[in-house]
């Protein structure tokens, strides 16, 4: 390995660490933030409308997690091909380790707890007893953020294999 390729991986596996750090951490603050706004829009306001804001800063923080997620998968897959050879090293490792059955298996998006936090969101507008035209609106967006995160998971799930086939794709010159 050159100085080059050398510095390459360090500074791509610090990336890595640092990425996966980030996103827990904008887990959390994006959490309590959404839970802070929710609280403050249930206490100031009863209009169906008014979860929207809270609804809002769940979603964005879904997306800053989902694109921490994805981006430390890409970097893991570029190590894979451009720097691990022989089939040896850590990414190599841990994509042919997959999740074995009955092993732990974190979630790395936390689409569980954005999902519940969702539904919280939601419960002031069924006990506001909002019109038709509320419920469908701000019920809508409410879905909306129900099918990303489910969609999200989804892609997430295959990215590893799409990003390593188009790597190795770059890789031979195509």
């Amino acid at each position: 390995m050159t100085t080059r390729e050398d510095t390459e991986y360090q500074a791509l596996r610090a990336t890595i660490r640092q990425r996966g750090t980030a996103r827990v951490c904008t887990f959390v603050a994006g959490v309590v933030a959404w839970a802070a706004l929710a609280l403050a829009t249930a206490a100031v306001t009863s209009a169906p409308v008014a979860t929207l804001l809270p609804l809002l800063v769940l979603a964005a923080t879904f997306e800053a997690v989902f694109s921490l997620h994805v981006g430390v998968e890409r970097v893991g897959r570029y190590l894979q091909v451009f720097h691990e050879t022989g089939g040896a090293g850590w990414e190599h490792a841990a994509m042919a380790f997959g999740r074995p059955a009955g092993a732990a298996a974190p979630d790395p998006l936390f689409v569980v707890p954005f999902l519940i936090a969702t539904l919280f969101n939601a419960a002031p507008v069924m006990i506001a007893q909002p019109v038709p035209v509320e419920l469908i609106f701000v019920g809508g967006a409410h879905a909306l953020v129900v099918l990303r995160l489910g969609m999200a998971r989804a892609v997430a799930a295959r990215q590893r294999a799409v990003d390593l086939a188009r790597f190795q794709q770059l890789k031979g010159g195509a």
